[in-house]
């Protein structure tokens, strides 16, 4: 039986054009809905786990999705929290099912841990229910400042990577502490691919990629993102625990609660964007896997013309060259793309 084709993560931050690179991949490795062997994509961004939740997160329609079967999308409710442990799950068995069909896996996205824990030998520390609580109950009583000021003594490296302003991080790496006993830092292994991958990142110039930011937060608040969480409210949105706290539904809850303008909270969700970009190419700088493809935009965020084909065959080449070193035969080494 011939082993499954080499897998491709597209990651890297937010509002790059993850998703249309990864769909023009997979055209131009000729492994479009008519050939014998499609490839499929599997979601790594955790906010378009849930159901409805649709202009906010950038998610592409089913005909955006070009006939591509697309796995863990709309996979929870708005009520739900979202795990990465329970992601870790459902998407390893995704990408099982995938290498059984002999095809190649694209994973998409720009949630960090996400990516890690299909791509990496991830293991996940078990939860205490009462070691959380006494926690959450602190943050609510002394502030998560605190508790992020408690683990940076801890367990700098973790605090490092979590923004004091995360409280729920900041609670479970100081429960993953209690629980095991070891800084959570300890549980992310060294990076090292669970099945040989080829990493890649668009990295647009900053002020370019603000500028698109900016452009797709205010398109996203004309497109109806007010009217969206509406009706997500409906489905039991404000009782979540994790959803309500995405970029864009915050700023649209803040509408709906009339503590804020529709043009403000296109602002607030584009700084927040903004920022969220930065925390992730730090994360993913930290990933010797990752290539980075650099992307020439307009001022004003659009790609230049010719410019997405010549990423396209750049990546084109990358998985080419990774699979033919892949098929020599070697006396050592990982065979990871650097």
């Amino acid at each position: 039986m011939s082993r499954a084709p080499l897998r491709v993560a597209v990651v890297g931050p937010t509002a790059t054009g993850k998703s249309d690179l990864a769909l023009d991949l997979i055209a131009a490795l000729g492994e479009a809905p008519s050939s014998p062997a499609p490839a499929e994509v599997l979601n790594a961004d955790a906010s378009q786990l849930y159901r409805g939740m649709d202009i906010g997160t950038a998610k592409l329609s089913v005909t955006e999705r070009r006939g591509i079967p697309h796995h863990q999308l709309d996979v929870l409710s708005v009520r739900d929290e979202a795990s990465v442990a329970a992601y870790q799950a459902a998407a390893r068995s995704d990408l099982a099912a995938i290498a059984a069909r002999g095809v190649r896996a694209v994973i998409v996205g720009g949630s960090g841990l996400y990516v890690r824990a299909v791509t990496d030998a991830l293991e996940f520390p078990g939860t205490d229910p009462a070691v959380r609580a006494a926690l959450e109950a602190r943050a609510e009583a002394e502030g998560g400042r605190r508790l992020w000021e408690e683990l940076r003594e801890a367990d700098p490296a973790s605090a490092e990577r979590i923004e004091a302003a995360n409280t729920r991080r900041v609670v479970r790496a100081l429960e993953v502490q209690a629980v095991t006993g070891r800084p959570f830092s300890a549980t992310l292994p060294h990076y090292e691919d669970f099945v040989p991958t080829v990493h890649l990142a668009l990295r647009p110039e900053r002020q370019a990629l603000n500028a698109r930011i900016d452009q797709r937060a205010r398109r996203m608040f004309a497109a109806g993102l007010v009217e969206e969480t509406e009706a997500l409210i409906a489905q039991g949105l404000r009782e979540g625990s994790t959803a309500p706290r995405a970029i864009g539904y915050a700023q649209a809850l803040a509408v709906l609660d009339g503590t804020m303008s529709v043009p403000e909270a296109a602002e607030a969700a584009a700084a927040a964007t903004r920022k969220l970009a930065s925390r992730q190419v730090k994360w993913f700088r930290r990933d010797p896997r990752v290539t980075w493809l650099d992307v020439a935009l307009t001022p004003d965020g659009a790609w230049r013309e010719g410019e997405r084909e010549r990423v396209t065959s750049l990546a084109v080449r990358l998985v080419h060259e990774r699979e033919q070193a892949d098929a020599r035969p070697r006396s050592g080494g990982t065979g990871v793309l650097a």
